[in-house]
């Protein structure tokens, strides 16, 4: 499965490395990525989310409901 956050959409950016004489080569910076369960007390069921640490933090402000519909409408989950 790809690094992609299932709430948010974030995935790894691309950049570079620069070294002290200043040559670059190409490098990933990952999201930063957690696999958290969540129970959901409408369905009264659990579910297994790969989420961002930043998606985390929205979660915990505006809840797990909110999240999920959020990011159904905006068609990152199913």
């Amino acid at each position: 499965m790809s690094r992609v956050c299932e709430l948010t959409g974030k995935k790894a950016m691309v950049g570079n490395n620069v070294s002290h004489a200043m040559n670059r080569t190409k490098r990933k910076f990952n999201a930063n990525l957690v696999k958290k369960r969540f129970y959901i007390p409408e369905e009264d069921s659990w579910i297994t989310l790969k989420v961002s640490t930043s998606a985390l933090k929205t979660i915990n402000k505006i809840g797990i409901t909110a999240a999920i519909k959020d990011a159904k409408s905006k068609g990152f989950l199913k």
